[in-house]
């Protein structure tokens, strides 16, 4: 059944339209990293839980927000772009209630999954929708356009969403996404209503994405419960482990013999593919992870308030947005081996950079690696996108296109947890490691820490105050030494793909792309850099 689509926007409703869709992408995409700076505020309001409870609400959000997309694609299909869109953001708002209202992680989660999943379909279809009203010569202005929209809330969401917390309370980040999203639901539906749509219905692979499902949530239970239950230990991780280990050869065999898959595993046989999504997912695990620990260990370890550990990540938008649109021309005319391994090797240098840090009062060992990293992220996506989609085209490069967005994505949910694993594996050596050294149990001669507690009781301190403090200062200097272990580790990784990277074949492009290829190809870089 196919009907009619009635006349592109123009006037003042193309440019509403146009605002509406771009302030819908960046509260979705601002709850992302604004969460994160809130998280000691939310642990500490719901229970007074640890931090590592916390991390439940973004990763759990982020795997749902990711399995929205093949969802949503289905979906459209069936109940149009702009029905599906309308009705995804009363959901948003509705989820955002339910998380303002919790007082308990057991109604804050299922918020942020119900928030995760409705906000992933308004990411998938948004592009779809704004690339309906443009003309065919403009639709390189309206993905450049997206793109900045893409960027934007990452850069500002840490500050913003801590000034919030600060100020207000951590539950007004929540509040305030109601009004919005109803907003960009009445005007969005006022300014498309009696659009018809082309109906579509394609086979959903139910039991490919059941399967699918099952392995992102139990591995993600395992990895989000491990440390707080002991990992094995544990009856229910045992049971969780073994039904991942069940559920990822099925998902495997299915889906490799499934004609319309929620997942195309066939295109890992495309080199460049598998090589770019490693790429992608192994440095979006390592550079989500540890901004993401970062920013809470600032608050957690070294005091800041949420609005300041924030603003300690706002030099990366210093260089971010113009390299990134620098970027998006080199790869055009140059091999994409080079510049990828460049950047890896950049990120390799700023990690380590970040892995020296040693004084607790120094904001500039903070300021100058973050400056640089910001360089490094935006000339991160752009090469990459090209090394992975060459060799394909059409139909098989959106879809390579969406499934390297989906695992990045994924692989940015692990990384959080994982790093945390880090942490909390590291930290108490370090402890040991301190209290060894200073206190005279590894060197009979050397007892910093006595001759020290010492002098602070002979000023008149009591002896259990200076012993008090002793242990403050030797747990906050073993989780330095553990922060700066994860970032060395993330270094080390980065060396690894650097190398990888010249298994790939050259991506040499033509100098002179039809207008129809450079739109796809910008598309498919879109879809990769979402969320």
């Amino acid at each position: 059944m196919t009907i009619a689509y009635a006349e592109r926007l123009s006037g003042w409703r193309f440019i509403l339209f146009n605002i509406m869709l771009s302030l819908g992408h960046i509260i979705v995409l601002f709850n992302v990293g604004a969460y994160i700076a809130v998280l000691p505020h939310v642990t500490g309001d719901l229970g007074g839980v640890s931090p590592s409870f916390g991390t439940w609400g973004q990763t759990y959000f982020i795997i749902a927000l990711v399995l929205a997309f093949p969802v949503a694609r289905w979906l459209s299909g069936l109940l149009g772009d702009y029905r599906l869109f309308i009705t995804a953001f009363i959901i948003y708002a509705v989820a955002s209630y339910l998380c303002a209202i919790s007082q308990s992680l057991w109604l804050f989660i299922p918020g942020r999954i119900l928030l995760g999943f409705s906000g992933g379909i308004t990411l998938f279809i948004g592009q779809s929708l704004l690339l309906k009203e443009y003309p065919e010569h403009l639709k390189l202005l309206s993905l450049g356009i997206w793109g900045l929209v893409t960027l934007m809330p990452f850069t500002i969401s840490f500050p913003i969403g801590g000034l919030i917390a600060d100020e207000w309370g951590w539950r007004y980040l929540f509040y305030l996404n109601i009004p919005i999203a109803l907003v960009i639901a009445v005007i969005t539906g006022s300014l498309l209503v009696g659009r018809g749509f082309r109906y579509n219905h394609t086979r959903f692979d139910y039991v490919g994405f059941i399967l699918l499902a099952l392995v992102l949530g139990s591995l993600q239970t395992l990895l989000n419960l491990g440390n707080d239950f002991d990992w094995l230990d544990s009856l229910f991780l045992v049971s969780i482990l073994i039904l991942f280990t069940v559920a990822l050869p099925c998902f495997i065999i299915w889906e490799f013999n499934e004609h319309h898959p929620a997942l195309n595993i066939r295109l890992f046989a495309h080199r460049n593919f598998t090589i770019g999504v490693i790429c992608i997912a192994a440095g979006f695990f390592s550079i989500q992870g540890l901004l993401s620990v970062f920013i809470v260990q600032l608050q957690v370890l070294l005091g800041y308030s949420s609005f300041l550990a924030g603003m300690a990540y706002l030099p990366m938008i210093l260089l971010a947005v113009p390299v990134t649109l620098v970027m998006h021309k080199l790869p055009k005319v140059l091999d994409a081996r080079p510049l990828v391994c460049v950047n890896l090797l950049g990120f390799a240098f700023t990690f380590y950079w970040l892995g020296l840090f040693d004084d607790p009062g120094s904001f500039e060992q903070i300021f100058w690696p973050l400056l640089l990293l910001g360089f490094f992220l935006g000339s991160f996506f752009t090469p990459l996108v090209k090394l992975t989609l060459h060799g394909l085209s059409g139909e098989l490069q959106m879809r390579a296109s969406e499934e390297a967005g989906f695992l990045r994505v994924i692989a940015g949910a692990f990384g959080i947890t994982l790093q945390g694993v880090v942490l909390f594996q590291r930290t108490p050596f370090h402890q040991l490691h301190l209290a060894d050294h200073f206190g005279g149990r590894q060197f009979a001669a050397i007892d910093l820490l006595q001759g020290f507690a010492s002098e602070l009781e002979a000023t008149g301190l009591d002896k259990n105050m200076v012993k008090a403090k002793l242990l403050i200062l030797i747990k906050q200097h073993a989780g330095i030494l553990a922060l700066n272990d994860a970032f060395l580790l993330a270094s080390y990784l980065f060396l690894g793909l650097a190398g990888l990277v010249w298994f790939a074949y050259p991506t040499y492009q033509p100098l002179h792309p039809t207008l129809v290829e450079e739109v796809r190809n910008l598309r498919a870089e879109e879809i990769i850099e979402e969320a």
